[in-house]
């Protein structure tokens, strides 16, 4: 398992730019996805996916990506 973690960050035009999605695969063998308000009184959010729900919601991902203009 590599050392590697990805942040992305929000939007301007939802005005979330200071808002972060970090993504990694954990030791559980899960993909770990967290999500940073980086406001001081809010808890970020987490969810850990297994290999299957984890390619499910890649696959929901690119199709949505699709309808994007």
């Amino acid at each position: 398992m590599s050392d590697v973690r990805i942040i992305f960050g929000g939007s301007e035009l939802s005005e979330t730019q200071n808002h972060e999605l970090e993504c990694y695969a954990n030791f559980q063998n899960d993909i770990y996805i967290n999500i940073d308000m980086c406001i001081q009184t809010t808890n970020p959010a987490f969810i850990c996916l297994n290999k299957k729900a984890a390619i499910r919601f890649h696959k929901e991902l690119k199709k949505q990506i699709s309808f994007l203009k």
